[in-house]
């Protein structure tokens, strides 16, 4: 398939838009415009380079895209938005051409709108109820939401139109957030916009959680996350980065010694899950966070000023099916191999990864090996010391689909006799995390499940503690940021109603 550059991109839209511009459409007439591709980078160029894939939509596309919509008075698709976007309000300022009403429209309910335009599954939630895509059978074919989302956020961004939300009054009242991700973003900005007193407690040297460690460069540029850090600061918002809640400080100490009167919790889910197999320790094993990590925070593509030492492999290996396989098995061809291979046990119809992300890692080279998996890392046979204990290849077994899963998702069922070895330098395991312990180990009487996440009420993310809220992966396990930012809002919310009932200081 051709690659479409921007400028053919904007050529094909500047001709519907003279189509379209000044008259008045039916319903019939909006479902006809085609969708807006999203402009993207050359595959061959990109594969090997950390600038950002997709480049977001030209003022036109934009415009072109937004007449897609039918302004629903229902409003189903902010149905399917977890923080509550007024969507059609807000593409209804695009179609006026009124780009900052459009942004802070969006900012009512999401001060991260750059981000989640970027990075969230609209196609799994506000996208899936748009009734433009029902029209035409194909949640494919919906309004582009997210690429609209971008957009705005992009443009104001790019013409200095940022605007910062102004505090309410002081009122005395103290709040910590431990964890910089999402959620605790979220939380931070809503709380402090009621006028309290906020700071956000990081234990890495970067805020942004997951955003600056997880998510690669090319998917989400970390100047973006700086500077909605930034709008934060600019409210009034403080962070204190390398600090561990639960060994610099415990939670108990935040509340009784340092005075908070309430803390969230946003920790996320940072404990990867591995295979469990023969081999698994070998040098040249990675778990997806401690490579991907090195990558996005430590910059081990840059071989010059890296924090960390590069791993050099040819042919990488990369076990899963998520969104964080495709951003590993994509880093692996921008940290220098030669073949990329992606291993999941059942097909790509059943991959929760975003279709979009699978797409792009497909142009970009990545080989993906549907109906396997591992049952045992091969060590690297020689007698150089420096090189024993890698691995150098791993046994792979085959699988056909039997019956679905408890998920509602085809159960892999394994074919026995077909093992086969494949001969690789590094793998990299992708299965997911599960919560960090020891949140729950230094804090008495903070209820969890088996899993380790933290157990809240759901309407209001109160935690089996007084003065203590949780949101994000650590109260879901591993999910998606807007999800994240959901339950930081109704968390956020809460803590506002407490400590208005407590009055001034």
């Amino acid at each position: 398939m051709e690659h479409k550059t921007t400028e053919m991109l904007a050529q094909e839209a500047e001709k519907l838009w003279g189509g379209i511009q000044g008259k008045t459409l039916t319903p019939k007439d909006r479902a006809a415009i085609p969708q807006q591709d999203m402009p993207s980078r050359d595959p061959v160029k990109r594969a090997r380079e950390m600038g950002e894939v997709a480049l977001g939509y030209t003022e036109t596309q934009a415009r072109v895209e937004a007449e897609r919509c039918l302004n629903c008075k229902n409003q189903p698709c902010v149905k399917g938005c977890p923080v509550g976007v007024h969507i059609p309000d807000f593409i209804s300022h695009i179609q006026k051409g009124d780009f900052k009403a459009a942004v802070d429209t969006i900012k009512e309910t999401n001060l991260l709108p750059a981000i989640c335009g970027r990075v969230c599954p609209q196609e799994k939630q506000c996208q899936s109820f748009c009734t433009v895509g029902k029209m035409l059978k194909s949640v494919e074919k919906s309004v582009a939401i997210g690429r609209l989302e971008r957009f705005v956020a992009d443009w104001e961004r790019n013409n200095n139109k940022t605007t910062v939300p102004t505090p309410a009054a002081p009122t005395g009242r103290r709040v910590a957030v431990v964890g910089s991700g999402p959620a605790g973003l979220t939380v931070a900005a809503d709380i402090r916009r009621a006028g309290h007193d906020v700071t956000v407690f990081e234990a890495l040297q970067k805020q942004g959680g997951v955003m600056v460690y997880g998510i690669p460069e090319f998917r989400l540029p970390k100047e973006i996350v700086a500077k909605e850090v930034e709008n934060l600061r600019k409210m009034g918002v403080k962070f204190e980065t390398s600090f561990l809640v639960g060994r610099t400080e415990t939670l108990e100490q935040l509340l009784d010694s340092e005075g908070y009167d309430a803390v969230f919790i946003g920790t996320g889910a940072g404990l990867p899950k591995f295979l469990n197999i023969e081999g698994e320790n070998l040098t040249g094993v990675f778990s997806a966070n401690e490579y991907l990590t090195r990558a996005n925070l430590m910059k081990a593509y840059d071989t010059e000023g890296a924090d960390t030492p590069l791993y050099q492999a040819k042919r990488v290996a990369v076990f899963g099916g998520g969104n964080v396989a495709m951003d590993a098995a994509r880093m692996a061809y921008r940290l220098g191999a030669e073949k990329v291979y992606c291993i999941y046990r059942r097909t790509r119809a059943e991959m929760p990864a975003r279709a979009e992300e699978v797409e792009h890692a497909f142009e970009e080279g990545v080989e993906f090996l549907f109906l396997k998996n591992p049952t045992r890392f091969i060590p690297l046979e020689t007698e150089d010391r420096a090189l024993k204990g890698r691995v150098a290849g791993v046994e792979l077994l085959e699988y056909e689909l039997g019956e679905p899963d408890a998920s509602g998702r085809r159960s892999p069922v394994a074919k026995p006799g077909t093992e086969h070895v494949l001969e690789i330098d590094a793998a990299v395991v992708a299965l997911g995390n599960e919560s960090n312990p020891l949140m729950a180990k230094t804090t008495k009487g903070l209820n969890v499940n088996k899993r380790g996440n933290i157990i809240v009420e759901e309407e209001t993310q109160k935690t089996s503690l007084d003065k203590v809220w949780a949101g994000g992966d650590i109260v879901l396990g591993a999910a998606t940021v807007i999800l994240a930012m959901g339950e930081g809002r109704k968390a956020a919310a809460s803590i506002n109603e407490y400590l208005a009932g407590l009055g001034s200081k």
